[in-house]
C-alpha cells in the first residue's frame, strides 16, 4: 500500500481538471507562476518574481499539461517563445473572467538544496535581503538585534493574526 508521501502530486491533475473546466465553460485559463532559474519564461514580463500566463487554446501552441511541466509556445509582443514551467512552480490556475480557480501552496526548497546553496555562496545566502513586500526570511531565520529590555519573555502569547480569505490578484 502506498502512503501519501510516496504518491505523486495532485497538483498536475488539479491543474488539468481546472483547465478543462475553464475551456468547457468558455472561460480563459490563466496560471500564476513563481519564477526562478528552473522556469523558462520571458524575464522581461516577470514582476515581483511572478508571471501570469494565458494558457488558453487561442493563446498557446502545442500546450502540454504533463505531470512534471507545463509546456507550450506563445507570442509575447509578437515574438514566439518556448515556455516551460515546472508544475511545482505553478501557484494558481483560475479563469480570467470570474477569478474562480485554485491556489496552491508555495514551493518550499528541500533542506539539501538550501545546504548546497549555502555552501556554494555562504556570504550571499546569509546577507541577501528580501524584495519589498515579501517575508524577510522565507523558511529561514532572521537575526534581529535586541537589548536587555527586549530579552524578557512576554507573559502572554501574542494573539493569532486575523484569518483572511485567500484572493487572487488579477493582472492585466
Amino acid at each position: 500500500m502506498m502512503n501519501a508521501l510516496e504518491s505523486s502530486s495532485t497538483r498536475p491533475y488539479l491543474i488539468r481538471a481546472l483547465y478543462e473546466w475553464c475551456t468547457d465553460n468558455a472561460l480563459t485559463p490563466y496560471i500564476a507562476v513563481l519564477v526562478d532559474d528552473t522556469v523558462q519564461v520571458p524575464r522581461e514580463y516577470v514582476q515581483n518574481g511572478e508571471i501570469v500566463l494565458n494558457i488558453s487554446f487561442d493563446a498557446t501552441s502545442g500546450l502540454k499539461l504533463g505531470n512534471e511541466f507545463v509546456e507550450f509556445k506563445a507570442r509575447f509582443g509578437g515574438v514566439p517563445r518556448d515556455i516551460m514551467v515546472p508544475m511545482d512552480r505553478v501557484l494558481a490556475i483560475y479563469a480570467r473572467e470570474n477569478g474562480q480557480g485554485m491556489a496552491f501552496p508555495m514551493p518550499v526548497p528541500a533542506a539539501s538544496d538550501e545546504q548546497d546553496d549555502a555552501a556554494a555562496s555562504p556570504d550571499e545566502s546569509q546577507t541577501a535581503e528580501a524584495p519589498a513586500g515579501e517575508p524577510a526570511a522565507r523558511g529561514g531565520m532572521q537575526l534581529v538585534p535586541t537589548d536587555e529590555a527586549d530579552a524578557e519573555e512576554p507573559t502572554d502569547p501574542p494573539p493569532p493574526p486575523p484569518r483572511k480569505r485567500p484572493a487572487l490578484k488579477r493582472i492585466k
